[in-house]
């Protein structure tokens, strides 16, 4: 039976794979830190009002289901669009090496026959121009200042270079998992002439510089619908869509580019990661799940971003769900020996 990465990549090579079962969530994919994430952390819930390493401010009260910039007129950090040069200071990435030997123990921890070593890179180049100058002003600025976010987008961008250099040298992953939310429920953020204008050409170059410097596959999320990026989304260098919604008509992607790219998402988590869940209706919705889509170019996961979910108990219910199709459908047996840890590694 293959182990939990190579039956990952048999599910990605689309039609000519051969996957012995459905990946089941997170199970190939160990998210794995550099020091960067240990200088400017994620937040965890209850911590409000915390600043970051790039000025934006965050809180992440108790009973939601994330971290949110807090965009009040006195927080915003870009103030004066035409002067962003004067607010946005990109932090640091100069890190003692006994920082860099710290996060390569945590790789080479890791399994590699049976997960891939995923290097986690958040936010993206879109969510950071939006968390330094807030939404509205963000979508307002790339109509009206085109040069100005250009040149921003720009600078972001030599900034994740230079991040890409440290982890690609020190760490060594062959998997790059990278954030970066493009629409909402049922819409892009932008058009995707627009999109394309602005960051098709910035992601060809940081996704083409990881997979040059030795990162096998790019994992892009953004749980959201997406499908009109799909073709540029293949043109970077991506190998799954990390996060597609069901509005995105995923069925009908992978048939059209399914030995281009593979899909990852479609449980969607305001359907079945809510107060009232049961095992019984999640179980439900995961079967749905894995009836429409099969286990080629598509991978049934929560789509959020990052093994886990809003309620606990649910991310647990799905696997356990797959872990049941797999054994009814392929005679899998025992899973668990095979499956990565299901936590970031801190």
């Amino acid at each position: 039976m293959l182990t939990a990465k190579q039956n990952m990549i048999e599910c990605m090579k689309g039609s000519k794979g051969n996957p012995d079962r459905f990946v089941n969530q997170y199970e190939a994919i160990q998210l794995l830190f550099h020091p960067f994430l240990f200088a400017n952390p994620l937040l965890q819930e209850g911590m409000e009002n915390v600043v970051n390493a790039w000025g934006v401010t965050n809180t992440f009260p108790k009973g939601v289901p994330g971290s949110f910039p807090v965009h009040t007129p006195d927080k915003i950090v870009v103030k004066d669009i035409e002067h962003w040069k004067d607010y946005v200071k990109a932090p640091s990435l100069k890190f003692p090496q006994e920082m860099w030997d710290q996060c390569k123990a945590m790789y080479d921890a890791v399994d590699g026959n049976k997960a891939f070593k995923a290097a986690f890179v958040a936010p993206g180049l879109f969510e950071q121009t939006h968390h330094l100058c807030e939404m509205v002003n963000a979508l307002t600025y790339y109509i009206d200042y085109e040069d100005e976010m250009h040149d921003l987008i720009k600078y972001l961008t030599e900034w994740e270079l230079e991040l890409a250099d440290g982890i690609c040298s020190h760490l060594h992953p062959d998997m790059l998992f990278h954030h970066d939310d493009w629409g909402g429920y049922a819409s892009l953020f932008m058009g995707k002439s627009m999109f394309e204008d602005f960051l098709l050409e910035p992601y060809k170059e940081i996704y083409g510089y990881y997979k040059s410097h030795g990162v096998d596959y790019i994992v892009h999320h953004s749980d959201s619908y997406a499908a009109p990026l799909v073709p540029d989304m293949i043109e970077m260098g991506i190998d799954v869509f990390q996060g597609c919604m069901e509005t995105n008509k995923v069925d009908e992607l992978i048939a059209k580019y399914g030995d281009q790219i593979s899909f990852m998402g479609c449980i969607e988590n305001g359907i079945c990661d809510i107060p009232d869940w049961t095992d019984e209706s999640v179980a439900a919705y995961t079967r749905q799940v894995c009836d429409k889509y099969g286990m080629k170019s598509f991978i049934p996961c929560i789509a959020q971003g990052g093994p886990g979910s809003v309620y606990p108990g649910v991310y647990m219910s799905i696997t356990n769900t797959i872990d049941k199709i797999n054994e009814e459908r392929f005679g899998t047996k025992d899973p668990d020996s095979m499956r990565a840890p299901l936590q970031i590694m801190f």
